[in-house]
């Protein structure tokens, strides 16, 4: 007498998990082997339903958990009767997470590259080291700092007190100035040897052409111009950043491999208080790399002359948008400006008017400013803007349309005509500025 068929364990479809989807990147249309997945217009993924055969593979590689396999009542009946004659659910791990867990194992700390030009520290790594900290705090782990220079033995100090425990210091005469190659050697053998987990430097000149190196070199994952980073429970590094042309704010996740590599610009992160007096453990490294070796030969710094106004670095703000309608107006945000001891910004939109240079630009594709106070004349508040200024002390912003964006980050908020707002505003301080007369 034949035996009745065991019916097939069914594997259901794929289905969205509304508001869960954080648009990272089409990862789950990527791992489809059917191309059952297809995007819309805000990231979104949109499951074909006929070509999906339940493999699992866009739920793994979702970072938000935002894909779930979704089985009809028939299919869940099949599934109780099967549990039921085995005894016990199947408990077995899944393969490719274990071998997820294999590889992440053995790679602890979180370091920062201390970028330095003949001894002088980049402001954004001490920044980094502030955001260091919080994800080493996270995960358990130490704060490390990267040394790679020549009598630069006193960034490691330095870089204790702004929260490092560790530093680890390559100090050769081949690492006087910076070169690409020279240092690309060093970072990865470093990194192969000590296995960092997270590895952050400055979205600065220097940064992004050493961070895509190594990132190449070592065959893991690299997020440029993050303005978040923060883990999940399973040590991944998650990493915000604009994304679709600055529509969206994007988060990245590396998970299958280490280590986890970011840059983040300048006045992204808040400046960590200096704890003068704090000690760690100085780690000296060598590097077998002879001048000889390396084909790029520095014969002169030429430094350039800035006869310009350094916006990042200002205190004080004062920016115009497209609702200045003309480049002879921003002369009314310059005495604004004077009265405070601030500076001019400007939109994208303002910039490519030709109403201000580029140096002044505010956002994405310009400068990214932390002033103690930021005033937005005539500007919108497009994503790509606030980026580059919503991490100010205070916000006020100044426009005619009360739904314009702006007014979602802005400590202040003035809906009216700037052009009557800010003269008076200027007049006031002055009076205020007045000495009193008796």
């Amino acid at each position: 007498m034949t035996e009745p068929k065991k019916p097939k364990r069914p594997r259901g479809k794929a289905r969205l998990v509304a508001g869960k989807c954080i648009a990272c990147g089409a990862r789950c249309q990527s791992a489809c082997p059917v191309d059952g997945i297809e995007m819309g217009d805000s990231g979104e993924p949109r499951i074909v339903e006929d070509k999906c055969i339940g493999c699992v593979k866009c739920v793994k590689v979702c970072p938000g958990n935002a894909l779930e396999i979704f089985y009809t009542p028939e299919e869940l009946a099949v599934l109780a009767s099967l549990e039921k004659e085995a005894g016990q659910a199947d408990d077995e791990v899944d393969e490719d997470e274990r071998l997820r867990r294999e590889t992440i194992a053995a790679w602890r700390g979180v370091w920062v590259f201390v970028e330095q030009t003949e001894g002088e520290p980049a402001r954004v790594s001490w920044e980094l080291m502030g955001a260091g900290a919080e994800l080493a705090k996270s995960l358990g782990t130490e704060l490390c700092a990267l040394v790679i220079g020549e009598n630069v033995e006193h960034l490691c100090r330095e870089s204790f007190a702004y929260g490092a425990a560790r530093a680890y210091l390559v100090d050769q005469p081949v690492f006087r100035h910076y070169r690409t190659e020279a240092y690309l050697e060093v970072c990865c053998s470093l990194i192969g040897k000590y296995k960092p987990e997270i590895v952050l430097m400055g979205a600065t000149g220097m940064g992004r052409d050493l961070a895509g190196a190594v990132a190449t070199r070592v065959k893991t994952g690299l997020t440029a111009d993050c303005t978040g980073l923060d883990v999940d429970d399973r040590r991944n590094l998650r990493q915000t950043r604009p994304a679709f042309g600055g529509n969206i704010m994007a988060t990245i996740m590396c998970d299958r491999f280490r280590p986890q590599m970011a840059t983040v610009r300048p006045h992204v992160m808040q400046m960590p208080e200096r704890k003068d007096g704090a000690t760690g453990e100085i780690i000296r490294e060598t590097c077998d790399i002879r001048e000889a070796d390396i084909l790029t030969k520095v014969l002169e710094i030429i430094r350039e002359k800035k006869g310009g106004v350094d916006i990042a670095g200002a205190e004080f703000i004062v920016s115009g948008g497209r609702g200045m309608m003309a480049k002879e107006n921003f002369g009314m945000l310059q005495e604004l400006a004077d009265e405070l001891g601030g500076v001019v910004g400007a939109s994208r939109s303002a910039v490519d008017a030709g109403w201000m240079p580029h140096e002044r630009q505010v956002g994405q594709t310009g400068k990214t400013v932390r002033p103690k106070i930021y005033i937005a004349c005539g500007i919108s508040g497009a994503i790509q803007h606030l980026v580059g200024m919503q991490d100010s002390d205070m916000v006020i912003a100044i426009n005619r349309d009360k739904e314009a964006p702006i007014f979602q980050v802005a400590t202040y908020g003035i809906v009216g005509d700037l052009f009557r707002v800010v003269p008076a505003l200027t007049s006031q301080l002055r009076q205020l500025r007045q000495p009193t007369l008796r």
